[in-house]
């Protein structure tokens, strides 16, 4: 069943009104007619399947049916903050991440990020990238569309650290500290965040750097995995550790 997001104002008792880009989605894409149903989401929990009642030039009227449906979040809210990635490759981190449940990305710069954005280029990618995350949570079934930060300076993402519940830094020269020995410790309703490098991964000081942040490094394991496969890595062990072992 196709789903929507919608904001908040726009459920009312009983009904939900969906305005903008969607109604053309579902008047010439779906081709839905009165009486089809349809889950609508306002992002904060409340999901409900509807039936549409009016189809507008501007707006359609849907009428709900039931409410409470099944949560499809990860009992953990996670944070991927990803090192600026070469071409479209961040467009992957998100679609794929989103559909295995993080909670919203950020991305940064570090030394060894080749790509560099002025705030013409940053605004497009961003507006790119949160219209990647809304498509992939709808099509997921996602309860949320995950946000997507503005880009971040090293120093930056360092100072966001006391943010979180946990904040894990995945190194490749980390031989003791897996990430699935930290996932153990770490409760539902807890909010993590996990760091991925760039294309070339951090050099020692920025470890360093990290460590003094508050960062605790983890190892993703015995093989070197590319700056795209990792945050999927990462996201594919936490619903391992808090949905698949229930």
């Amino acid at each position: 069943m196709q789903r929507y997001f919608v904001d908040p104002e726009q459920m009312e008792e009983g009904y939900v009104t969906i305005t903008g880009d969607d109604v053309n989605h579902i008047v010439r894409v779906m081709r839905s007619r009165v009486g089809d149903e349809l889950i609508c989401c306002n992002g904060r929990g409340r999901d409900v399947r509807g039936a549409i009642e009016e189809i507008g030039a501007d707006a359609v009227r849907i009428r709900i049916l039931e409410e409470g449906l099944p949560n499809r979040e990860l009992p953990v809210q996670v944070t991927i903050a990803q090192g600026l990635p070469k071409g479209d490759k961040m467009e992957l981190v998100i679609q794929k991440g989103t559909e295995l449940g993080a909670f919203s990305f950020c991305v940064f710069t570090s030394k060894r990020t080749v790509v560099k954005l002025d705030d013409k280029k940053e605004k497009k990618r961003l507006e790119r990238w949160q219209k990647i995350a809304k498509e992939a949570a709808e099509q997921s079934h996602r309860s949320r569309v995950p946000e997507v930060g503005s880009v971040l300076t090293w120093r930056e993402l360092l100072a966001t650290a006391s943010r979180f519940h946990y904040a894990l830094f995945a190194y490749e020269k980390e031989e003791t500290a897996t990430l699935r020995r930290t996932l153990s410790e770490v409760p539902p309703g807890s909010n993590v965040l996990i760091v991925i490098g760039p294309e070339g991964g951090f050099d020692e000081t920025e470890a360093a750097e990290a460590e003094a942040a508050g960062f605790r490094s983890v190892s993703l394991g015995r093989r070197i995995l590319r700056a795209e496969t990792a945050p999927l890595y990462a996201l594919s062990c936490v619903s391992y550790e808090f949905e698949q072992q229930e």
